[in-house]
């Protein structure tokens, strides 16, 4: 009986990889024309194209995580002078680690991400095998330890380019109920889950 699930886990897994490499890779090639544009308008505002930081992968293994630049080069510089000044952002930053009217992210990121764009460089990541189309939420290694004994669970599957995360309000989803959305997943993913939740992503993309 065991055996009979770690072989249908296995089959799936392969399923679920073959789906991720096909869509990604037809998805990079119809995105290309709009990634140059985006690449353009990012560097008017000086600074790189891409937003490079480590997140955790499969089994805790360390990837860089690619993104379009949606903040000012000096970000990090802006973020901690912020937190330092600000009791209000401090606490906000501190349980959900958002900030509402976020002063780093520039006018083109603004759109980049209210439309999700930002992150079609992580197709690339799918196609190298740091990520899937769908799963958990890729964190920074000093995130994980606030998901506590959950983090077993999540680390189980790839983190995603979207997740049940994405369509369930993230924006006003709390930081408890984000992982509890993504352990939920990762223990009864499917193929046919993946690909509910891609067009539920691609409503939630088009009907902000």
């Amino acid at each position: 009986m065991v055996q009979r699930a770690q072989h249908r886990r296995i089959r799936d897994d392969g399923l679920q990889r073959g789906f991720d490499v096909l869509v990604a890779s037809v998805l990079l090639l119809a995105a290309a024309p709009l990634m140059l544009v985006v690449s353009v308008l990012i560097l008017l505002s000086r600074g790189p194209v891409l937003f490079r930081q480590t997140r955790v992968g499969r089994c805790g293994q360390l990837f860089t995580c690619l993104k379009f630049r949606t903040m000012v080069p000096d970000a990090a510089a802006t973020l901690e002078k912020l937190l330092a000044t600000d009791p209000v952002a401090r606490a906000a930053w501190a349980s959900d680690f958002k900030l509402v009217n976020d002063p780093r992210i520039t006018r083109v990121g603004n759109f980049l991400r209210k439309t999700s764009l930002d992150e079609l460089p992580q197709l690339i990541n799918v196609l190298r095998g740091d990520m899937s189309l769908v799963g958990p939420r890729p964190v920074v290694p000093e995130e994980l330890g606030r998901y506590g004994d959950y983090a077993q669970v999540v680390l189980q599957v790839r983190p995603g380019m979207t997740g049940a995360w994405q369509v369930n309000g993230r924006n006003t989803t709390t930081y408890m109920q984000r992982i509890k959305l993504d352990v939920d997943y990762a223990l009864h993913r499917t193929l046919t889950t993946d690909i509910g939740i891609l067009f539920k992503t691609i409503r939630a993309v088009t009907n902000p």
